[in-house]
C-alpha cells in the first residue's frame, strides 16, 4: 500500500500531512451488532479561543469521495464474513465495555484510531470530546462497517459537481494546509501545543447529529445487528443484484433458489367488488358494523421528493400530507374520508365512533413537525388528542448501488432518507402503538398512504376490512388492473417448496424493483408468467395481533420487503454512480402469514388462506398525487392533475345513474394542455357508500364547463340544472361541536348539522373564467365570472323550491335560521325564519338510514 508523510513545521507548530491510496475493503477482521440506548450527547463547543485541553485536528486528507465501482480485487463476500464475525462477536457481549473491548480489536478500528494513522489527530479530538462509551462504540462501529469517510473534514470534502482525481486531493489538501498556517499566522490558533485547527461549533453540531442518526441505525435495527447489521444487508443485496444480472432467466433464477423455494408465482384470485355487487355490498356493511373494532394507519414518513413541494412563502421543502389538493390538504383529505364512515356509522346505528388513528411520521423535511403542527391548527380534527398517536421513523443512509458507500453532504453529515414504509410494523411495536390500539378494543386496522385519494371511493375500504374481519384473515389488499410501466408492484399467489417437504401458499407482492430478480422486465412477462398480474396499491387491512407478532420478532422478519431502491431519484449530484437505499415495504408483512400444506395444492387454495385480495375498477382503488407535472409533460399518471380526472369520472359514474346528465370525460391526454370538462367535488360524508349518495340526487343535469361543490351532508336534490358554479357549504356538515371534560372540542354526529333541499331548480351564470391562465383546478384554486353561494352557519337550513337562480349570488343564512327561496311576484320571495326550538338539533327534516338485507334505504323524513 503506497503511504508517505510529509511533517511540515510553521511557527513552531507541528503538522501531519499524509496520502495514501485508498485501503480495499479486503483489508478485513473482526465485526459489529446492537446496543440500543437514548443517552444524548452534550459535547462541548470549540472557538478560537479554546483552551489547551482541546486538541485541534489538520483538517488535511487527499482521499477522494468514495467511488461507485469497487476498487479491482474488491471482494464482498469478504467483507460480509468479516462484518458478520463481528456482528455475532458483538451479540454476544453483555456490557457496553465488552463491545469496546470487541470492536477496538477490529482491523479497521485500529488502523483508524491508531497513533500511526494520517486521522490520528480527529481520534486524538474525538477522545478529548468527552464522548460516553456508547457514543463512542457508535463511532467506532461506523468505522468498521467501512464508512470513515463520514467523518472526513471540510478540506477533504470535494466540491459537489467537481471531478476529483488523485493530483487534484493533493493540490486542495496543499491550499487547506495553506489556509490553516494562514489562520495561525492571524492569531486564531492555539500556541498551546495543539494539533492544527479544531473543530468548529457548526462541526460540534453535525457530530451530534451523526451521533443520533447512528443511534436511531443501531437502536432500531436492533434486529439485524445494529450499524454493522445494517450495513451487511446493504452489501448482501448489492452481491444479490450482481448475481441477478447475470441471471434474468425465470426458471433459472427458480431452479437455484435453494431455501425459499419460490416455485411459482401466479394472479391471486379474489372478490371483484365490481361484478358481484351483492355481496360487496354485505361486504361494506360488514365493515361499518365493525368499525369500532378497527384502527386506522397512515405511513406519511416518505419524503416526497417527486411531488417538488415547496412553501411558497418560506421556500421550505414538505412533505406530501401538505400537499393543496382539492381546496385542503392530503391529510386533511385521509380525515374527511374516515369521518365519513364513523358518519355513516352514527346514521346506522346511532351510536358515536371515534377510529384512533396511528400516523407514522418522519424527520424528513421536517415531516413530523409540519404534521403536528397541522393537526394543531385543525384542533385535531374535532377527535380529540387522544386518538391519535404519531411516531417518527428513522432515516437510513443514502448509498452508493455499487460499493454500499454511505453519501456525504458535509464532514459529519451522510446523505439520509426515510427507509421505506415497511419500517412501520417493528416501529409500531417499538413505541407502543399496537398496545395503544389493544386498549381501545381494535382488533384489525385499515391502511393507506396519503398520495391516494381514491382510496375511500364506494365500497374498496369498507368491503376489504369487512371481509377481513368476518373472516378472520390476517392481511388483505385491495387492488385493480395494474398499468403497464407504472411504478408500482404486482400482487402475486406465491408457492414455496419448503426443505421439510411442505408447501406453502399465501397472496403476497413484488415491488417494481424487485421485477428483475422475477423476470418481470419492460412491463411485460416472461412466456412461463402470461397472466395478468394486479396492481399493489398499499391499501390494506391488518389483523392487529398477527401484526404485533411480526414486528416483536426480533429478528430480520420484523422489518419486511427489504430492498436496494435504485428506481427512485435522488437529488445528490456529483460524479460517481448510481445513488440507492435500502428500504422496506409494509405490505412484504404478507410473506410472514403463508398457509402451510403436506402436499401440493392445485385449485381453490386462496379461500383458505390467512391473505386475502379484493378488486374493483382502478379509479375506485388507486390514483396517485405522487409527483409534479413537469413543464412540456405530456403524462398525467400519478400526477395532482392525473388524480383530479380520476375523481371526476369517479363523480361522472356515482351521478349519471341518478338520471343526472353530464359531460363524458375524455382521455388523460386531451386534457394536458386544457382543464377538465367540469369539477365536481362532493363532500364523502354524503355517502360514503353509492348507494347512500344516490339516493340523495335524483334528476337534472350538470353542464360542460360548470362547477359543483357541496360540502354538506344533508342534502336532497331533485330535477338540479347548473349551467355556471354552485357551491354549497354548511359549517356543522356531520354535525356541531362540544367542548369536552378535557377542554377539547369534538365532533358529536348528528347534531345540528347544516341542511340543503333543492327541488325544480336552474342555476344559471358564468361560473368558471375557463379562459384565465392562473386556474390550477387540482387544487381547486380558480378563478370564476359569477357563482351561487350557499353557505350555512351552525344548523341552518336553506331550501329552494321551482326558481331560477340567475347570476352571482351570496346566500349566508345564520345559525338557528331557515332561507326559502319560492317564485316571487315578480322575481323571487325569499323568506328567512328562525327554526322551531324543538328542531334546533335533529333539524326540520332528515335523512333516515336503514339496513335492508345487505343494502342501505333511506327515507325522507320531515319532522
Amino acid at each position: 500500500m503506497l503511504h508517505s508523510t510529509s511533517l511540515l513545521h510553521h511557527n513552531h507548530h507541528r503538522f501531519l500531512f499524509s496520502f495514501r491510496s485508498k485501503p480495499s475493503l479486503l483489508d478485513s477482521h473482526s465485526q459489529s451488532q446492537p446496543l440500543s440506548f437514548s443517552k444524548s450527547l452534550s459535547l462541548p463547543s470549540s472557538s478560537s479561543s479554546s483552551s489547551s485541553t482541546c486538541c485541534h485536528v489538520a483538517r488535511i486528507s487527499t482521499e477522494p469521495l468514495e467511488l461507485s465501482t469497487p476498487p479491482p480485487g474488491f471482494n464482498f463476500r469478504r467483507e460480509i464474513t468479516r462484518l458478520t464475525s463481528l456482528r455475532d462477536k458483538l451479540a454476544a457481549c453483555d456490557t457496553i465495555n465488552d463491545k469496546l473491548r470487541i470492536i477496538n480489536a477490529d482491523y479497521r478500528v485500529r488502523r483508524f484510531f491508531g497513533s500511526s494513522s494520517r486521522n490520528a489527530g480527529l481520534a486524538r479530538v474525538l477522545s478529548t470530546l468527552q464522548l460516553d462509551s456508547e457514543n463512542l462504540f457508535l463511532l467506532k462501529c461506523l468505522v468498521a462497517a467501512g464508512q470513515e469517510h463520514v467523518l472526513c473534514l471540510e478540506e477533504t470534502m470535494p466540491e459537489m459537481g467537481s471531478s476529483v482525481t488523485g493530483s487534484g486531493s493533493v493540490k486542495s489538501a496543499f491550499y487547506a494546509l495553506a489556509k490553516m498556517i494562514e489562520k495561525m499566522d492571524s492569531g486564531n490558533g492555539n500556541s498551546g501545543g495543539g494539533f492544527g485547527m479544531g473543530l468548529e461549533d457548526h462541526e460540534i453540531r453535525e457530530l451530534n447529529k451523526l451521533l443520533e442518526t447512528l443511534a436511531q441505525i443501531e437502536r432500531f435495527y436492533d434486529c439485524i445487528g445494529g450499524v454493522i447489521g445494517y450495513q451487511i444487508m446493504v452489501l448482501e443485496l448489492i452481491v444479490q443484484q450482481l448475481v441477478e444480472r447475470k441471471n434474468t432467466n425465470w426458471s433459472q433464477h427458480m431452479h437455484e433458489v435453494k431455501e425459499g423455494q419460490i416455485l411459482g408465482i401466479d394472479s391471486p384470485t379474489g372478490l371483484d367488488l365490481s361484478e358481484n355487487t351483492e355481496y360487496a355490498s354485505q361486504a361494506a356493511l360488514w365493515g361499518i358494523e365493525g368499525l369500532p373494532d378497527l384502527g386506522e394507519i397512515y405511513p406519511l414518513g416518505g419524503s416526497a421528493d417527486r411531488l417538488d413541494l415547496v412553501d411558497p412563502n418560506t421556500g421550505e421543502c414538505l412533505p406530501a400530507a401538505m400537499l393543496p389538493f382539492c381546496g385542503r390538504t392530503l391529510l386533511e383529505g385521509l380525515i374527511r374520508d374516515l369521518q365519513a364512515r364513523e358518519f355513516l356509522y352514527f346514521k346506522l346505528y346511532g351510536k358515536q365512533c371515534i377510529t384512533p388513528v396511528a400516523i407514522m411520521t418522519s424527520s424528513a423535511k421536517n415531516n413530523h413537525k409540519h404534521i403536528t403542527s397541522l393537526c394543531e391548527t385543525l384542533s385535531w380534527f374535532g377527535r380529540g388528542q387522544s386518538t391519535f398517536q404519531l411516531f417518527e421513523q428513522p432515516l437510513v443512509p443514502v448509498v452508493g448501488a455499487e460499493d454500499g458507500q454511505w453519501l456525504v453532504t458535509k464532514p459529519f453529515s451522510p446523505l439520509s432518507k426515510p427507509g421505506g414504509h415497511g419500517v412501520i410494523w417493528k416501529l409500531a411495536h417499538d413505541k407502543g402503538i399496537f398496545k395503544w390500539f389493544f386498549c381501545q378494543g381494535r382488533k384489525g386496522a385499515t391502511v393507506r398512504q396519503v398520495s391516494n385519494v381514491v382510496a375511500a371511493t364506494d365500497v374498496t375500504l369498507l368491503a376489504l376490512a369487512g371481509i377481513g374481519l368476518r373472516q378472520g384473515k390476517k392481511l388483505g389488499f385491495a387492488s385493480c388492473d395494474r398499468v403497464s410501466g407504472a411504478t408500482e408492484g404486482i400482487n402475486v399467489l406465491m408457492e414455496k417448496k419448503c426443505p421439510d417437504g411442505n408447501w406453502e401458499y399465501g397472496v403476497s407482492c413484488i415491488e417494481y424493483t424487485e421485477f428483475d430478480k422475477f423476470g418481470i422486465t419492460n412491463g411485460s412477462l416472461p412466456k412461463s408468467l402470461q397472466a395478468e398480474f394486479p396492481a399493489n396499491t398499499n391499501i390494506l387491512y391488518v389483523d392487529l395481533p398477527s401484526a404485533e407478532l411480526v414486528g416483536s420478532s426480533k429478528n430480520v422478519n420484523s422489518i419486511p420487503g427489504m430492498v436496494l431502491n435504485t428506481r427512485k431519484t435522488i437529488n445528490y449530484v456529483d460524479q460517481f454512480g448510481r445513488r440507492c437505499r435500502l428500504e422496506c415495504t409494509m405490505q412484504n408483512i404478507a410473506d410472514n402469514y403463508f398457509n402451510s400444506y403436506s402436499s401440493r395444492c392445485y385449485n381453490g387454495v386462496e379461500d383458505e388462506l390467512d391473505t386475502f385480495i379484493v378488486y374493483n375498477e382502478r379509479r375506485r382503488v388507486t390514483s396517485s398525487a405522487k409527483k409534479k407535472r413537469r413543464h412540456g409533460d405530456k403524462s398525467l399518471r400519478q400526477t395532482p392533475d392525473g388524480a383530479l380526472l380520476d375523481i371526476l369520472r369517479n363523480a361522472h359514474d356515482l351521478l349519471s345513474p341518478c338520471d343526472i346528465k353530464l359531460p363524458e370525460i375524455e382521455a388523460d391526454e386531451n386534457y394536458v394542455y386544457s382543464g377538465p370538462p367540469f369539477l365536481i367535488l362532493l363532500h364523502p360524508a354524503l355517502g360514503p357508500l353509492w348507494e347512500v349518495t344516490r339516493q340523495k340526487f335524483n334528476g337534472g343535469s350538470i353542464s360542460k364547463g360548470s362547477e359543483l361543490q357541496i360540502e354538506v351532508a344533508e342534502l336532497f336534490w331533485r330535477n338540479v340544472q347548473v349551467n355556471g358554479s354552485l357551491v354549497i357549504k354548511a359549517e356543522n356538515i356531520m354535525g356541531s361541536m362540544k367542548i369536552d371534560e378535557s377542554g377539547e372540542s369534538i365532533l358529536h354526529h348528528g347534531q345540528r348539522c347544516g341542511r340543503c333541499k333543492l327541488q325544480n331548480v336552474k342555476v344559471l351564470n358564468e361560473g368558471i373564467d375557463w379562459s384565465y391562465g392562473g386556474n390550477v383546478y387540482w387544487k381547486h384554486d380558480v378563478k370564476r365570472s359569477e357563482v351561487l353561494q350557499i353557505i350555512l352557519h351552525g344548523n341552518a337550513e336553506f331550501e329552494a323550491t321551482d326558481v331560477v337562480l340567475q347570476g352571482n349570488h351570496v346566500f349566508e343564512v345564520p345559525d338557528g335560521y331557515k332561507l326559502k327561496i319560492m317564485p316571487g311576484s315578480p322575481g323571487l320571495a325569499i323568506q328567512l325564519d328562525p327554526i322551531e326550538e324543538g328542531m334546533m338539533d335533529s333539524g326540520s327534516w332528515h335523512w333516515d338510514y336503514k339496513i335492508e338485507g345487505s343494502h342501505i334505504k333511506l327515507e325522507f323524513v320531515e319532522s
